[in-house]
């Protein structure tokens, strides 16, 4: 990534590290379980065969600056210790809690994927070392590397950091850029992203918002069913609309509940107390604060 990429979005520190692998302090632990995961596996095919993709991230030690904690990465750093590497180049960030960095992520949603494999092919990656470093066929990673072919940036950017069928797209295809929006809105909406909502969607298009170079597939619906759909989606829209409207406040409420109950935990005298007094609420206290502030292992 350019330091021009980086700096805006994420705080990272302009130039990347080369850092000994000792001088890095993972936050978890990879256990022996998910070390024979095909996840774990495949990573380790994809290092082997084409090297460090996207770098892991790790920020300063408070008390040593040449000492540094992992944020994101563990997987990847495991691996390299395995290989007997001793350095790795890292992007530093700038923040010093891991729970908010990766908050702002979401790894291996399917458009990061393809974002991925597009920066390995500019790289110079071959598509044949590629499909066997990630141990897939080779179609899909074509399929990967195509993936938002005739997709509009603005429905891009509502699903990026979603997990979606890859056929998802297929669909979308089919629509105009309004109605690929209004469709990603829906699907965010209703928390659903899969193949057949997505068709559902499609089904309930009007002729006028369907992308001219395609036809619609499969058995045709009657005037009656697709005025009820359409009838359904624009209530759907309504009721996304109202509550986008409060989604900020809202969202702004949970973050300082999470936060006080952070900070609740952090009393030894109250857990303590809730402990004798209120157990079941001492459980629920711990897990949310246990939840926010979990990192992400890859």
């Amino acid at each position: 990534m350019r330091k021009d990429q980086l700096k805006p979005d994420l705080g990272f520190e302009e130039t990347s590290l080369c850092i000994p692998i000792s001088s890095i302090l993972p936050l978890r632990a990879v256990t022996d379980r998910i070390k024979t995961s095909v996840k774990y596996a495949q990573i380790a095919a994809s290092i082997a065969e084409v090297g460090i993709i996207e770098a892991p991230v790790v920020v300063r030690s408070a008390d040593d600056p040449d000492n540094f904690a992992l944020l994101d990465g563990h997987l990847r750093l495991a691996i390299l210790r395995e290989r007997g590497e001793t350095e790795v180049i890292c992007l530093v960030a700038k923040e010093d809690e891991a729970y908010t960095y990766n908050k702002r992520i979401s790894r291996m949603a399917i458009i990061q994927e393809h974002k991925m494999i597009l920066n390995a092919v500019r790289k110079g990656v071959s598509e044949e070392r590629l499909a066997k470093a990630l141990n897939v066929n080779i179609s899909n990673i074509r399929t990967k590397r195509n993936l938002l072919t005739g997709i509009c940036p603005e429905a891009v950017t509502l699903l990026k950091n979603k997990h979606i069928a890859i056929h998802v797209f297929t669909e979308l295809r089919f629509l105009k850029p309004v109605r690929q929006i209004e469709a990603a809105e829906l699907m965010i909406a209703m928390n659903r992203f899969s193949v057949s909502y997505a068709k559902s969607i499609v089904a309930a298009t009007s002729p006028q918002m369907l992308a001219e170079n395609r036809k619609r597939r499969g058995k045709s619906l009657s005037a009656a069913q697709i005025a009820r759909m359409q009838h359904e989606s624009e209530n759907l829209e309504r009721e996304f609309r109202a509550i986008e409207k409060s989604y900020g406040a809202d969202h702004l409420d949970l973050t300082l509940a999470l936060g006080y109950i952070g900070g609740l935990m952090e009393s030894a005298a109250m857990v303590r107390y809730l402990a004798h007094k209120w157990p079941d609420i001492l459980a629920v206290f711990q897990k949310l604060a246990d939840e926010d502030k979990s990192p992400s292992i890859l």
